[in-house]
Parts: structure tokens; sequence; C-alpha cells
């Protein structure tokens, strides 16, 4: 496997670890990330959304995005995008999530 998709894994791995307080279900599997760009320079760009435009807990997972996927070993400086288009909703969740949250 090349060092770029390892990255990308490693990132996914590390954003599946990060969770909004109210919801027992990762970001990732949410639906609420919809791009990662990680270029050879160690600069990951991060486009996430939010299940609600004023989500009380922004400010709480964006720096907790930031600080574990700068913890990844080549990864140099994280940018997270805000974005609400596409707005988010549960259909953009994975099956476990779906599952989890009694959607299922």
């Amino acid at each position: 496997m090349n060092e770029f998709l390892e990255k990308e894994e490693k990132i996914v791995s590390m954003l599946k670890t990060v969770f909004d307080p109210e919801i027992p279900v990762n970001i990732y599997d949410l639906g609420l990330i919809y791009k990662v760009d990680a270029d050879e320079n160690g600069k990951v760009d991060i486009d996430m959304t939010l299940t609600a435009p004023n989500c009380p807990a922004t400010d709480f997972i964006v720096e907790d995005v930031k600080m574990k996927v700068e913890s990844i070993e080549g990864v140099s400086e994280v940018n997270v995008n805000i974005v609400f288009e596409p707005a988010w909703d549960k259909e953009m969740m994975s099956e476990e999530a779906k599952l989890e949250l009694g959607f299922l």
C-alpha cells in the first residue's frame, strides 16, 4: 500500500475517534465528513458539516478533529472547513450509525 493511502486510512481511523458530545456515534460514521485531502507535504484539508448549523459543540468538535489528525505522523497542518452544502441528513450515516441510533 502506498504511503498516501496509508495516511488517508490513518486520518479516517482518527476521525472515527471524534464524537459529537450529544450523539453516541463518531463523526465519520454520522456522515459529517465530506472530504479529506492530504498532500505530500503533510497538509490536510477536511470539509465537514454538522448535524445542525447552530450546533453548540462546533468548536469542541473542530478542535478535536484538528488535534487528533495533527497527532498522525507525517501530518504537519490541518485545516477544517465547516460547510453546509449539501445539507446533512440521516441518509448520510453508515449502516452501523443508523443501527446504533435506532434508524434501522
